[in-house]
């Protein structure tokens, strides 16, 4: 293991945590200020926020994995996400800001769903609750798979003293880290530390790509192109059903709560403009360059005769093979970045339905502020375990995992959130019955092994089927019952 190489991650380590007091000190009085920094982000580190969050460890892991193997093909998953991003801060970003404080100044999206329909209101919050601790385990899971990788890929052997294998040391550590300043300090230190992960996550995504390319050994000019037949064609081999599967990721942007919560935090409602240009600028130059490192990396391996076992790693391979020792730790560090930005957020909404969606809403009603937020550091450390138990086998998949949660929560949330924000003749009965049926379908769809298998194989991507029957559960049953009583919000 290489000095430099440590001390990089040692300063990123110490950093996060500092990040994490700083919170403490600032926001973790209050609920509001635990769960949501007392909605006062600023526009640029809410736009970072919601794009490191999002972009997880299958940007750097998961997404240049599937180009590895197959090509330019595997971009339509890239540009189907960049198109529902775009749309997701267009239509629900500034609604969602809005109408979360007219409806009660809710802090979860299970708490707005119950006070935008009263009548279903215990309803929501329990059914939301639980699709969001279930499926926010499994996303978790997938976060520290990529840690696990991590360490297992570039420090082989190196911490055998310690009575645990690599893997699942890289797992502790990554999990501890990101529980230290989720539970210390709350919204803000995870905003914060997102904030600071995308400014790594970036320059690493521009920096690989470029010295891959045009580097000793490497991949420029005729190599891509001779790397497989169609490796460069967007097109090669695709067919309309593969298509689908990978553009309609996309879809599930309007139902992921750990980014759209990030819509609720910003200071006001005339900064997500600002946040919106900020964010899809990023998100373009890290999905330029993840793109740029499954293909020329895969390009450098064969042109230098190398072979990796696993294509997830591409990444990590190359910050070892073709950089100083400092820089390979800041690159990795870039990859810790992706991984824990993503955990953390995932960790702090699953705590806030289990804190105001199950503690306060049935145990106790009358629960003082500091209270809470003790409670809500303990769900933080649950749901972590919970997590590292799923991820203890190195054998997992980290876009397999990404794809399914994701599905889920953009199947069960995404046309809830949407039709609850723009359509006034929804009802609660409506909201309840897309929840079930859009969580039921893609579970049901993944277990009878009908979904797409984005490393190779055919099928039809399970967010498809669970979003559209969700959107016509609730339409048809929303139409089904009693028009819901007007309630005056004011206009956006």
């Amino acid at each position: 293991m290489q000095t430099g190489t440590l001390i990089s991650l040692a300063l990123y380590f110490i950093l996060m945590l500092a990040i994490g007091l700083y919170a403490w000190k600032k926001s973790t009085d209050t609920s509001e200020g635990y769960l949501l920094g007392g909605r006062q982000l600023h526009p640029a580190v809410a736009a970072l926020s919601a794009g490191a969050s999002d972009m997880s460890g299958w940007l750097l892991l998961g997404l240049p994995g599937a180009l590895y193997v197959t090509g330019l093909v595997e971009a339509w998953i890239g540009i189907g996400l960049f198109v529902g991003a775009l749309i997701n801060w267009i239509v629900v970003a500034p609604r969602l800001r809005q109408q979360t404080i007219a409806y009660g100044n809710a802090l979860t999206i299970p708490e707005f769903l119950a006070n935008r329909f009263p009548d279903k209101a215990t309803t929501l919050r329990v059914i939301s609750a639980i699709i969001i601790v279930v499926f926010f385990t499994v996303y978790t899971a997938a976060g520290l798979v990529g840690g696990g990788k991590l360490f297992m890929t570039s420090f082989a052997g190196a911490f055998g003293d310690v009575g645990m294998s690599d893997y699942m040391f890289g797992i502790w550590l990554t999990a501890g880290v990101v529980l230290a300043y989720t539970m210390i300090g709350g919204f803000l230190a995870v905003s914060l530390t997102d904030f600071v992960q995308g400014c790594i996550m970036v320059v690493a995504l521009v920096l690989m790509p470029l010295v891959v390319m045009f580097g000793p050994g490497g991949s420029a000019g005729e190599s891509l192109t001779q790397v497989q037949p169609g490796f460069l064609d967007i097109g090669y081999g695709l067919t309309f059903i593969g298509f689908l599967s990978a553009v309609t990721w996309g879809l599930g942007y309007f139902g992921q709560p750990h980014i759209i919560v990030r819509f609720m935090a910003i200071r006001d409602e005339k900064d997500v403009s600002v946040a919106r240009n900020i964010g899809m600028t990023w998100m373009f130059v890290c999905l330029i360059g993840a793109l740029g490192v499954g293909l020329a990396g895969r390009a450098y391996i064969a042109r230098n005769g190398l072979a990796i076992d696993d294509p997830e790693t591409i990444f990590i391979v190359l910050a070892n093979l073709l950089f100083h020792p400092l820089i390979t730790g800041f690159l990795l560090a870039a990859l810790l970045a992706a991984i824990m930005s993503t955990i953390s957020s995932q960790l702090l909404v699953s705590s806030s339905s289990l804190t105001e969606d199950f503690y306060r809403l049935f145990l106790r009603k009358d629960a003082s502020e500091r209270e809470i937020v003790n409670v809500g550091r303990l769900a933080v450390l649950l749901v972590a375990l919970a997590a590292i138990v799923i991820a203890s086998d190195p054998e997992s998949r980290v876009l397999g995992l990404v794809a399914n949660a994701w599905a889920g929560f953009g199947a069960a949330f995404g046309p809830l959130i949407i039709l609850s924000l723009t359509w006034n003749r929804m009802t609660g009965a409506g909201a309840a019955a897309g929840l079930v049926t859009g969580a039921a379908v893609v579970i049901a769809w993944i277990a009878l092994g009908w979904n797409a298998s984005f490393l190779g194989g055919e099928g039809v991507y399970e967010i498809i089927p669970g979003f559209i029957a969700s959107w016509l559960a609730i339409w048809g049953v929303s139409l089904g019952t009693a028009a819901p009583t007007p309630r005056a919000v004011p206009a956006n």
